[in-house]
């Protein structure tokens, strides 16, 4: 199945809880709201909607690794941007590899602010060099540069979105 990206919008009143527990906002089972199907499925036919708006959840896939390389500190006495804070984790493994436990974190109101100006800053031209040569080949494929795209767009919209309303997010890499 894969390592996979989700984000949970929280209303303000929640913060001290989603930052002392950030898996208090996330859903039982984040592929199923994702994908549009009841928790815990095992068969299903689903039109592959979100079973939540996209206000409250974004489902970036495993697109994850491509907006962590795009925000990530360019060297090592460099600072992160504002919006690596949503990108940065990594899932823990256990059981020799073949298992994980995921990465979570909540980010509070004031950060989401944050975050949407800098992930409002970066263009298409911005994304296409921070990949480019990030890849073992060095060479990115257009298919995959497209994919990040969408991914940073779908990304900027729910962030904006989430701070408009004032709200924080919790986050999940797993």
């Amino acid at each position: 199945m894969g390592i996979r990206y989700y984000a949970y919008a929280f209303e303000s009143d929640q913060t001290e809880k989603a930052l002392a527990d950030p898996l208090t906002v996330i859903g039982s089972d984040p592929l199923a709201d994702a994908c549009g199907l009841e928790p815990g499925f095992t068969q299903g036919v689903t039109d592959f909607r979100q079973s939540l708006p996209e206000r409250d959840l974004l489902y970036l896939d495993k697109a994850w690794p491509y907006l962590q390389r795009l925000t990530a500190p360019r060297s090592s006495d460099a600072a992160a941007r504002a919006a690596y804070r949503m990108f940065e984790g990594e899932v823990t493994y256990a059981d020799d590899g073949f298992t994980w436990r995921p990465w979570v974190r909540a980010l509070p109101p004031r950060d989401v602010a944050l975050i949407a100006r800098d992930l409002e800053s970066i263009n298409d031209a911005d994304i296409k060099a921070g990949l480019s040569g990030s890849c073992s080949s060095g060479q990115l494929l257009e298919s995959e540069l497209a994919y990040a795209t969408a991914s940073l767009h779908r990304a900027r919209g729910f962030v904006h979105a989430v701070a408009s309303d004032g709200r924080g997010f919790a986050c999940m890499i797993g």
